[in-house]
C-alpha cells in the first residue's frame, strides 16, 4: 500500500499522526545527539577532574571543567569549586542545588514523548470509529451480501489502518522515551556518585588546612 493510498484509507486522522511522527523524530534526533556526547566523554572528563584535584592541582582542574562546560556534571562541580572560601556544608549544598538545576536538561521533552505515546493510540482508535460510522452510514440493508455490502467490508478493513498507524507511531516513540528514562537515572546514579567522591576529597582538604578554602573564585 502506497503513502498516498495509505492516508485514504487511514482517513482524516493519519494527518495529526503524521504530525506526531515527524515531532517524535525530531525530539528523539536531539535526544541522541545529547545522550551520546555525555556518554562519550563525560566519565572521562570527571575522572581526570578528580585525579587532578586529588593531586593538589585545583587550577587545572577548574580548566578542565570550564572547557567541558558542556557536560552536567562539569556545570555542577564548577558550582562548588568556584565559591569563595566555602565550608564543607556550603560545598555540599552548591552541589546539590546545582544538580537539581540539571534535572530539566536531563528530562527534556519527556512530556513530549508521554504526550504523543498517549494520543497516537486515540486517534489511532478514532480514525477506525469515524471509518465504522461511514461505512455502516452507506450500508444498504436492502442489499446484503450485494457490491455494496462488499464495499462496507473493505472500508471497514481500510479503517483498521488508523488503529495500527498510531500504535506504530506510539510504540516507536515509547522504545525511545524508555532508553532515555534509563539514561536519566543512570545520569543521577553517576551525579550521586561523582559528586560524592569531589565531596570527600573537599572534606579531607578542608580539614587538613584549618580554615583555609581549597576552593577558587570564579
Amino acid at each position: 500500500m502506497g503513502i498516498k493510498n495509505l492516508f485514504t484509507a487511514g482517513g482524516v486522522v493519519m494527518w495529526p499522526l503524521l504530525a506526531f511522527s515527524v515531532l517524535a523524530v525530531a525530539l528523539i534526533m536531539e535526544r541522541v545527539r545529547f545522550w551520546v556526547i555525555i556518554n562519550r566523554r563525560q566519565s572521562r572528563v570527571i575522572r581526570e577532574v578528580l585525579n587532578l584535584y586529588r593531586l593538589d592541582n585545583v587550577v587545572s582542574a577548574v580548566d578542565k571543567l570550564r572547557q567541558n562546560a558542556d557536560l552536567p556534571l562539569s556545570r555542577i562541580f564548577l558550582a562548588a569549586l568556584e565559591l569563595e572560601e566555602p565550608t564543607p556544608e556550603e560545598f555540599r549544598l552548591a552541589l546539590e542545588t546545582e544538580a537539581q538545576a540539571e534535572i530539566p536538561s536531563l528530562k527534556r521533552f519527556q512530556n513530549f514523548f508521554d504526550t504523543i505515546i498517549g494520543l497516537a493510540p486515540l486517534l489511532g482508535l478514532l480514525g477506525t470509529v469515524l471509518g465504522l460510522i461511514a461505512s455502516f452510514a452507506s450500508l444498504n440493508l436492502g442489499d446484503v451480501g450485494g457490491t455494496k455490502t462488499t464495499g462496507v467490508t473493505a472500508g471497514i478493513s481500510e479503517a483498521l489502518v488508523s488503529t495500527a498507524s498510531g500504535l506504530v507511531v506510539a510504540i516507536f516513540t515509547l522504545f525511545f522515551a524508555n532508553s532515555f528514562r534509563g539514561l536519566y537515572q543512570r545520569q543521577m546514579a553517576l551525579i550521586q556518585e561523582y559528586g560524592g567522591h569531589l565531596e570527600l576529597l573537599y572534606r579531607r582538604r578542608y580539614e587538613r588546612g584549618g580554615e583555609k578554602s581549597y576552593a577558587i573564585t570564579r
